[in-house]
Parts: C-alpha cells; sequence; structure tokens
C-alpha cells in the first residue's frame, strides 16, 4: 500500500480518536487504573502475594520501607533461609507460590523431582517449532512456543485445577529451556554464530541449568548460580496488578486454556513499559559512561541526570530508568537485596568501580528528580535498576534479560491463573464510557 495512503490515515485517526484528558478528570477515570499518586484501583483480592509501600495509622498513610510478602511471608525471610542453608531457592519459592505454603526437605525433594521428570520439550520440537520460523524477538518467540505446546496436549482445554496445576508445572520446567534456545536458535540465524544445544542435567536447579545450556563450556562459578536463582525468587511473583499478571486473571476468567493465558502475559511482559526496562537501565548507564569523565564526580553525574530529564541526553524522551515504582516510595525490597550480592559479585568479576558508579546514580538521581519533576511519593531505585547489571556480569546478553524474568513471572503467572479459576469468578470486564459526540448518517453520495 502507498505510504501516502497511510500517512492520510493516521491523520484521520488521530483526527477522531485521541481523547480529551479534561474528560479523564471530569468523570474521574483512574488512567492505567492508578490514581494520581500511582495507587491502582482495587480489582481483585489474592493470597498469593503482597506488595507495601505505606501503612496507615490514625487515619493518615505513610511511606514504608518496601516489602515483598509471598504467601504471607516476608521475602527477605525467604531468601535468609536458603542463603544460610547454602542452597538454591527458586524450587521452594516455586512450591510456596503455586500450592501455598513452604514444604519440608521431603516435600521439596520430591518436588524438584516432578520438575525434573516434567522438564523435557516434545521430540523434534526444538527442529520443527523452534527452528522452523526463528523470531529476532525471543518473547515472541517464547509466545509462539508456549501456544504450540497446545498441539502436544493431549487434554489441552481441560480448565479441571489438577489438569491446569499439571499444565502450569510443566510449563515451568521448561520455560527456561525454551527461552535459552530460542536465544541459541536467534544466534545462528540471524548472527551468523554455531548452533550448539545442550541438554539440562537431571539433578541441577533452573538456575544452574540456566547457564549450562547457555554457555557452550557448560562453566559457571557457585556465587554466578546462586546469584541467578536469587534474582529468579525476587522476580517470581509482584502481586496480581501487574499488567502481565492482570492480564492472565482477564485471560482466564474468560475460560480459556492454560497456553492462550499464559501466552498473553508475555506478550504483556514484551512491552518497554513493563518488562524491558532493566534494558533501557543498562544502555542509559552506558550513555551515562561516554559522556561524564570522572565517575566520582556527583555534579558531573547530576548534570547528565538532569540533561536526561532535560530530553538532552541518551534517548531523549526524559526518563531515568529504573527509578520509581507505582507501589514502593522509600525503597523497593528487591532492588535492596539484589544490591547486596551484587557487590558480592562485582568483586569476583574485578567490576567494583562500575558498582560504585551505580550506587552514585542510585543516590543522587531522586534528588535530580524532585528537582525536575512534581513529586507525589518517594523516589528509589526499582529491580530493574541492578537487575541488567547482574545480568552483564552474569554474561547474560541483553536479549535474554525479559525472556529471563518471564522464566520466573510464569511461577506467579500461573499461581494466579489457579487462583482465578479455583474461585470461579465472574469474566473480567470493566466499564469504557463513550465521549463521542454523535452524528447523523450520511449517505455515500452526499459525503
Amino acid at each position: 500500500m502507498n505510504d501516502g495512503i497511510l500517512s492520510v490515515f493516521i491523520e484521520n485517526i488521530l483526527n477522531t480518536t485521541i481523547v480529551d484528558n479534561g474528560l479523564y478528570t471530569k468523570y474521574n477515570v483512574k488512567r492505567g487504573l492508578r490514581d494520581i499518586s500511582g495507587k491502582g484501583v482495587l480489582a481483585g483480592l489474592t493470597e498469593i502475594s503482597e506488595v507495601r509501600g505505606t501503612e496507615e495509622k490514625d487515619g493518615v498513610i505513610h511511606p514504608i520501607e518496601g516489602q515483598l510478602i509471598y504467601r504471607g511471608i516476608d521475602i527477605n525471610k525467604i531468601i535468609e533461609g536458603f542463603i544460610f542453608e547454602e542452597r538454591f531457592g527458586f524450587e521452594e519459592t516455586i512450591y510456596l507460590l503455586i500450592l501455598g505454603k513452604l514444604p519440608n526437605m521431603q516435600q521439596l525433594n520430591s518436588f524438584k523431582e516432578l520438575l525434573s521428570q516434567y522438564r523435557g520439550l516434545p521430540d523434534g520440537f526444538i527442529r520443527d517449532v523452534l527452528m522452523r520460523f526463528p523470531a529476532k524477538d525471543i518473547m515472541n518467540s517464547l509466545s509462539k512456543s508456549v501456544l504450540s505446546l497446545y498441539s502436544f496436549d493431549d487434554n489441552p482445554d481441560d480448565t479441571s485445577l489438577e489438569n491446569i496445576l499439571k499444565q502450569s508445572l510443566y510449563l515451568i520446567s521448561n520455560f527456561s529451556l525454551l527461552a535459552v534456545y530460542s536465544f541459541l536458535i536467534f544466534l545462528y540465524y540471524f548472527k551468523d554464530q554455531s548452533l550448539i544445544i545442550h541438554n539440562p542435567l537431571k539433578g541441577h536447579s533452573i538456575a544452574e541449568n540456566i547457564l549450562h545450556i547457555l554457555r557452550p563450556n557448560n562453566k559457571y562459578t557457585k556465587l554466578e548460580a546462586r546469584l541467578l536463582d536469587l534474582v529468579l525468587v525476587l522476580h517470581a511473583e509482584h502481586g496480581g496488578g501487574n499488567n502481565s499478571t492482570f492480564t492472565n486473571h482477564v485471560v482466564s476468567s474468560s475460560g480459556t486454556d492454560t497456553y492462550a493465558a499464559v501466552s498473553s502475559s508475555i506478550n504483556s511482559l514484551k512491552g518497554p513499559k513493563h518488562g524491558g526496562a532493566n534494558i533501557k537501565v543498562t544502555q542509559m548507564m552506558e550513555d551515562l559512561k561516554k559522556n561524564i569523565n570522572d565517575w566520582n564526580d556527583d555534579d558531573e553525574i547530576s548534570g547528565y541526570l538532569s540533561k536526561i530529564l532535560s530530553k538532552k541526553a541518551f534517548d531523549n524522551l526524559g526518563l531515568i530508568y529504573g527509578m520509581g515504582h507505582a507501589v514502593y516510595s522509600l525503597s523497593d525490597p528487591r532492588s535492596v537485596i539484589l544490591k547486596k550480592f551484587a557487590e558480592n559479585l562485582a568483586e569476583e568479576k574485578g567490576l567494583v568501580e562500575e558498582f560504585n558508579l551505580y550506587k552514585k546514580v542510585e543516590q543522587l538521581a531522586p534528588k535530580v528528580i524532585s528537582e525536575h519533576r512534581k513529586i507525589y511519593k518517594g523516589i528509589s531505585a526499582n529491580i530493574d535498576f541492578y537487575s541488567g547489571f547482574v545480568y552483564r556480569m552474569l554474561e547474560i546478553p541483553q536479549e535474554l534479560f525479559t525472556p529471563l524474568f518471564a522464566t520466573a513471572r510464569i511461577t506467579g503467572w500461573s499461581a494466579h491463573r489457579i487462583e482465578e479459576i479455583a474461585n470461579n469468578g465472574k469474566i473480567i470486564r470493566p466499564a469504557y464510557k463513550s465521549v463521542a459526540v454523535e452524528k447523523e448518517y450520511t449517505k455515500l453520495n452526499d459525503r
């Protein structure tokens, strides 16, 4: 089609589609389902997790240090438990979020064995699905792959809790394989690199197997595997209101199958406003390093951050990525935890100077933002600020940043899908008010 015609169509769309911002205020519409302070509209109830950024005292809302609660247990306590016992924690977190309680040793070992039994793609799947139509974006490959697995399921449309649990555990077990294999195939088709497919190892954690199948030599350190495991735990769940999880609730409420629901969540997470923020942080920090001379000069760093906010630096969009959150204000507990362990890996990798630069930006950015923007609540670094740096230290390419986010978050998606189905709720259907002006129909020859 002629591009000129499309330009005319776009002009028509802009003239007939843009809603006057004042109407949102007039009709008290919470855009993005959030109020002016960022607090989400209450749309559901959940037993799975809680994200806390405030508390109420004497009828007044006060900001607090951020808290993330999995099934009633503070995330800090969960992490302290498996770190102290020097074991991996993601599989235990899957058990907790899906089944609602912490397992004992026997239950955990049996559960890990079950996940291991589920781990493995159908015969020919890599060749016939992943390699046949490779994608430049791994998230698209993941979405396609999950939908394709529907065809390999003997009972894909059975929405009984038992079958949904079985499907969910199968997808959780194989999601990291889909992500990493899709990336390796991407390298083969689009980067002209050799294709080496490693099988996952039995008895190894999901984090260990990711590094094992990703790296040509299969080598990784204990600290690398434990830090990746920690990242998976921190990304596993974040309430029912985040975009991809809410998408899963909405789609699941229609009664559709597990593969369609999970694919919808993947497509939501692909959006740069949701899952791609850590890539933006990494790119922003690389640009910062090129444009400042002294990494210890607070004034020079603050000046660069001011240029970003003034749309005169980096991508000219006026955003300091990795700063601020819809719920957290004083701190994001995931960022606080990840920062501690990132420092240890930075020392192992000889990247302490760069880690200190990240700390400088984290310290200076809130003050710079407050000087340029009207602030309704506190600003602090979110998990995206340090996660990209951690991935880079783990030699994980940017193309896998969001797919690994999805590898963790499918646990939360699955838990919420099970909860939606178990509670037998109504199909989710919010209201939209039409503000279009009514017009008379004009016959074709009179237009």
